[in-house]
This record gives structure tokens, C-alpha cells and sequence, in this order.
């Protein structure tokens, strides 16, 4: 049977020529055999008798003889013609199926080179397209950096430079450019960021000289700004400094325990950081902390977000990419830090859950297998927890 064609017809057996011969025989009455003698003639009258009683009889076994020979070995030849076409149909499709089969596997077999190049391509067009941002980003701050020294009369930073400098600030170890190429290819566009901070704005809402420290490219001072709520934000990185000003922000380039330090006590009414303390080496954010409790008004609210430790997947599909990464902190950690410097109130929020269908699947209960199954299903909730839970976490609490 060949795949897309009805099943071949059975072969129709040959036709039963002998019955059909004895019907031409035996449907004439008078054609009895001749016999002998008396009984012969007497059998011959009887015979005639009979053959002129039975006229209409013998008329219609004449019809019926005349019609199967006409008819019946007629159909079955054209029978056999039939199938023989049917057959020769099939044939000539199954050749064209097969042909097609072929035709199908070299267009996969093409699509799948083409693809394979497809996807060479468009690895080294995101390559090509990082290399170019960074290229830009590398510009731009030159152009800065010739412009400030036309202005002051000095040369460009670094003209002359005959060694790399350390880092001035624990956030500072890559070059500005680079970093802001950096969060564009692996955080996020700001439309992305702008909707996963949204949520905190309502911390803030009422509050007055809010601080974004770590502001980056500005999109949680966009949205205070859009609330209405009087914020001003700090970057070590000039590139993002520049940006944020492109937008109008306040936004000054400094370090933030540097700057805290240099705030009257009690001057600000909120302070928020998303994805910077795990920047800071443990010595420096004790002191950004307690440092913050010292400038925050009596009930400002602080939130601090960054990785989550506790999941597997955050950690090293996150976490360990970015090389300035100093230190994960785990949420227990950092809440305690917190009320350590004096915050209380203090609460946990995880965000970013890892998607649903991506993480492992419980079988479903066979009544068969027993206390397996829920064993089994208890051992993958076990794994999720740990490998695919909340990919970030926020610390929030309030100055007493």
C-alpha cells in the first residue's frame, strides 16, 4: 500500500467459462439427446408436448442465456480493464510521490544549511552591532572629554596616559562606554527596566528628594518624575550620567557613599538602588547603609533590589556575567544588615519569578507506582525551589 492511494483492488479470478457453457447447453428444452426405439419416440412426442406447453419458458431462458453472454463476460473483461488502470494510476502516482519524497528531503536538507547560515549570520551581526555600540559609546565620551579640556584648557583625560588607573569607587571597574553596551545587551532595554521597577514608585509616592543611587540610565527617576515626586539620581559611570541628562534628569556623576556623606542629616526622603549593592565590597555597603540611616528623614522608606543568591539559575546565568560583580548577598543577609543600621519594618519582596513551563515538570499520579510518584514530584519541588525560583529580590524598610 503506498501512503496517499487507496489500497490496490484484489485480483479478480477468471471467468467461469464451463458454467457458462452448460447454460448455453441446457437452456433449450427440445435438445435432449435422442434415444432409440419406442421408448425413444414416445420420450420425442412427450418432448414436443412439452417444448409447445413450456413456449414462454423456453423463451425466457433464452433471454436470460443471451443477456449473461452478452453482458457478463463483457463486465468482467471491462473489470479487469478497470483494475489494470487503477493499477497503472497508482503506479504512476506512487513514482510521482516517491519523486516528490526526494524533491522534499533536499529542500529540508537546503533549509536546513540555510538556516545553520542564518544563524551564523545573525550571531555575527550582533556581534558587529555590540562592537559598533561600544565604538560609540568610546566617541562620544572623547567628544566630552575634548570639549571639557577646550573649555579649561587642559588636554583630554588619559592623552598621555602611560599606565591604566584603578578604579576610583568600588562601581567603576569597567570603561563608561562599555558598561552602558553592557546593560543594553544583557539587562535589558530601559522600556524593560522601566517596567520592572515599576512596582516601587508607590513606595514613594508623597515622598520629596528621593535619591536613585546607581541611577544608571534614569528609567526609575523617569517614572518618579512622571509621579510628580522631586528625585535627583548619582552614577559613577559618566555614560550613564550623559544619558540621563539627554532626558532631563538631575543627575550628578559621583560615588554614593561620598555623596551621602556630604548630605545634611535627615535631608532625604527616600533612597532607592536597584542592581547595585552586590557592586560593593561588604566593608563599603555597611557604610552606605549606615550612612543612609544618618541622611534619611524619620519614616523614608529605602529599597534596595538586587540578584537572587538563593536561586541557582540567577546566580549563574546572571549574577557571575557582569565582572563587576563584587559579592552576592542573600536576602537573609541584607535584611539583617538593614535593621543592623537601624532600618525597621523591614520585608523581603521577590520579583522576576522564573517562568512556569521552563521549570520541571511533576509526572502525573499513577496509583500503580505508589509512594514513588509522591516522592518523585516531592524531589522536583525541591529542585525548583532551589534552581528556579525568584531571579531578583528587593529589601524595603523605613527610617524610624
Amino acid at each position: 500500500m503506498t501512503d496517499g492511494l487507496p489500497p490496490r483492488p484484489a485480483p479478480i479470478p477468471a471467468p467461469d467459462r464451463h458454467q457458462i457453457e452448460r447454460l448455453n447447453e441446457l437452456y433449450d428444452l427440445s435438445a435432449a439427446a435422442p434415444r432409440d426405439g419406442w421408448r425413444g419416440r414416445i420420450a420425442g412426442r412427450v418432448r414436443g408436448v412439452l417444448v409447445r406447453l413450456l413456449f414462454r419458458q423456453q423463451e425466457f431462458n433464452a433471454a436470460v442465456v443471451d443477456h449473461i453472454n452478452r453482458n457478463t463476460l463483457v463486465g468482467i473483461e471491462a473489470h479487469h480493464a478497470s483494475a489494470r488502470t487503477i493499477e497503472w494510476v497508482q503506479d504512476t502516482v506512487a513514482a510521482a510521490l516517491d519523486e516528490m519524497h526526494r524533491h522534499q528531503d533536499a529542500l529540508a536538507a537546503w533549509e536546513r544549511r540555510s538556516t545553520d547560515r542564518l544563524s551564523s549570520l545573525a550571531a555575527a551581526q550582533d556581534e558587529l552591532r555590540t562592537s559598533l555600540a561600544v565604538v560609540l559609546q568610546a566617541v562620544q565620551n572623547l567628544k566630552r572629554e575634548i570639549g571639557r579640556g577646550i573649555e579649561t584648557g587642559r588636554a583630554p583625560a588619559g592623552a598621555a596616559v602611560q599606565s591604566v588607573p584603578a578604579p576610583s569607587n568600588q562601581l567603576e571597574t569597567l570603561d563608561s562606554h562599555k558598561y552602558v553596551g553592557f546593560e543594553d545587551q544583557f539587562r535589558g532595554t530601559p522600556e524593560d527596566i522601566r517596567r520592572r521597577v515599576s512596582e516601587y514608585a508607590a513606595i514613594f509616592t508623597g515622598a520629596a528628594d528621593v535619591l536613585d543611587l546607581g541611577c544608571g540610565r534614569g528609567e526609575f527617576l523617569a517614572l518618579l518624575r512622571d509621579q510628580g515626586v522631586p528625585s535627583r539620581g548619582i552614577d559613577v559611570n559618566s555614560a550613564m550620567v550623559e544619558v540621563c541628562r539627554q532626558q532631563g534628569l538631575d543627575v550628578t556623576e559621583a560615588d554614593g557613599l561620598s555623596y551621602l556623606r556630604a548630605q545634611p542629616d535627615g535631608s532625604l526622603g527616600g533612597l532607592f538602588a536597584a542592581q547595585v549593592i552586590e557592586h560593593l565590597e561588604p566593608r563599603y555597603l555597611t557604610a552606605l547603609l549606615d550612612a543612609a540611616f544618618d541622611k534619611l528623614r524619620p519614616g523614608a522608606p529605602v529599597v534596595l533590589e538586587t540578584i537572587n543568591p538563593a536561586c541557582w539559575f540567577a546566580f549563574f546565568e546572571s549574577y557571575i556575567r557582569d565582572i563587576t560583580h563584587v559579592r552576592a548577598i542573600h536576602p537573609e543577609t541584607l535584611k539583617y544588615l538593614l535593621v543592623a543600621s537601624g532600618f525597621q519594618r523591614l520585608e523581603i519582596r521577590y520579583r522576576s519569578p522564573y517562568p512556569e513551563h521552563d521549570k520541571l515538570q511533576p509526572i502525573g499520579a499513577q496509583p500503580s507506582l505508589g509512594d514513588a510518584v509522591d516522592t518523585l514530584n516531592a524531589n522536583v519541588e525541591r529542585l525548583n525551589r532551589l534552581l528556579f525560583t525568584w531571579l531578583d529580590y528587593a529589601a524595603v524598610g523605613w527610617r524610624p
